[in-house]
């Protein structure tokens, strides 16, 4: 009985995952309404409870599918140019992240709208996701500037990183500070290019 318990109760956890996705992916966060979920899943609002603490926790179960589908993305497009170097991959990486955002918008965004509170602990899973995610940019950085300390490599990565989705953010939302949608691959473009060309001068 226990099992079977178990079993429908993680049919349940799949089918709420894979309904919210697709809400996500089509409006959001703003998507994610417990009582339009129950109704898309057949359930009662507190069955969405009962596999799930909050509605928090179904949007970082998303999120964890989503940071997945970024890491795919990006390391199939630099996997595309074997022949590149690292100052080269930090750019493809750059227009990878880029080309991710503007084609998957809703979804990229709620990457970063999840609001987490003092007291809502992040689960080790979900940031070990967002560690990856940095590890891919750590390395060619790395290689960039072979005589770095690992701690400072870190902080630039993160550094790096909050530059690219600066420029992603503002101009995909066309804020007033952004430079135009079709000079963004460019920008990103410049400023990588700088910072590594400073590396070489060294």
């Amino acid at each position: 009985m226990a099992g079977k318990v178990q079993k429908k109760r993680e049919e349940l956890r799949i089918l709420l995952i894979n309904i919210a996705e697709a809400r996500i992916i089509d409006g959001g966060i703003s998507q994610i309404r417990a009582r339009d979920l129950a109704k898309d899943a057949g359930c009662a609002v507190g069955a969405i409870y009962n596999v799930f603490g909050d509605l928090n926790e179904l949007v970082m179960a998303v999120n964890g599918r989503t940071f997945k589908r970024l890491g795919d993305h990006v390391m199939g497009t630099v996997k595309s140019h074997p022949d590149s170097t690292s100052a080269e991959t930090l750019v493809i990486m750059g227009h990878a992240y880029l080309d991710f955002a503007s084609k998957n918008a809703p979804a990229w965004r709620t990457l970063f709208d999840l609001e987490m509170s003092s007291d809502h602990d992040v689960p080790e899973w979900y940031m070990s996701e967002m560690r990856a995610l940095l590890a891919l940019i750590a390395k060619p950085l790395a290689e960039v500037f072979p005589d770095m300390e690992a701690e400072d490599v870190a902080l630039m990565t993160r550094g790096l990183f909050s530059s690219i989705h600066g420029i992603v953010l503002l101009g995909l939302e066309r804020r007033i500070s952004a430079v135009p949608e079709d000079q963004l691959k460019h920008m990103i473009s410049l400023v990588l290019n700088n910072l590594t060309k400073s590396a070489q001068k060294k």
